[in-house]
């Protein structure tokens, strides 16, 4: 089937809707300088708010690997992507109204310490795993931390917090930060084991905090040699 591409400067309403009903054709056009529109008629509509590309249709359908982003991802401090063998993943996916925001750290070649004290590479600022922006994540409203592989060599009692700064140093206590507040307390080592591999998260981050990992009751001063977690928060 033929298919043609008409700018709205070059084509009139008649001529687009000539063609419209010609047999046979399929077209898209320029509905203005943001929309474009494909099929026969206004079947589907892609079009750019300044924020969200947007797509109208009664049913859309994908076929293979679809990829999906926000243009302002967010990024650890470089007292965790600086650690050997460490790997750190963000993303961030809004669905209607809702934010979606998944964190993957790989622990490996960080250090713990004292019980609250931030866990980084070894005597580091800035080992922050993120902050979070009502921009980027929407407000906190739910979230949950899970296990994928059982933390070792370090303190498997890893607790979650957020503060002002994003200058926190490994070893340091999370106490010496700005208006610091749980956002997770494991109050046990995390596992893999079915049950104690997840648990919800009960502070809810504020907008502008820096996020960071601290040890929790255990006093293990070591460096991890594994330990893979997903992070994840809600947000509208």
């Amino acid at each position: 089937m033929a298919k043609h591409t008409f700018k709205m400067s070059d084509v009139t309403g008649d001529a687009r809707l000539l063609a419209r009903s010609a047999l046979g054709y399929d077209f898209n056009y320029f509905a203005d300088d943001e929309t474009l529109i494909f099929g026969t008629g206004s079947d589907a509509t892609i079009s750019w708010d300044g924020d969200s590309l947007n797509v109208a249709s009664s049913a859309t359908e994908f076929t293979g690997s679809v990829a999906l982003g926000t243009t302002a991802p967010m990024t650890a401090g470089t007292g965790i992507t600086t650690g050997t063998n460490t790997v750190y993943h963000a993303s961030v996916v809004k669905v209607g109204a809702i934010f979606e925001t998944t964190l993957f750290i790989d622990l490996t070649g960080l250090s713990s310490n004292a019980p609250n004290d931030i866990i980084g590479k070894a005597s580091t600022a800035n080992s922050h795993i993120g902050q979070i922006t009502a921009a980027v994540n929407g407000t906190i409203f739910a979230g949950y931390m899970q296990c994928l592989e059982t933390p070792t060599t370090g303190e498997p009692d890893i607790d979650v917090w957020y503060a002002d700064e994003a200058t926190g140093t490994e070893d340091a206590a999370i106490s010496g930060l700005s208006n610091q507040t749980a956002v997770l307390a494991a109050a046990a080592d995390w596992t893999i084991a079915a049950g104690v591999n997840m648990r919800p998260i009960t502070g809810m981050p504020a907008a502008d905090k820096y996020l960071y990992l601290t040890g929790g009751g255990g006093t293990t001063d070591g460096v991890y040699d594994a330990g893979k977690f997903i992070l994840k928060f809600y947000g509208a």
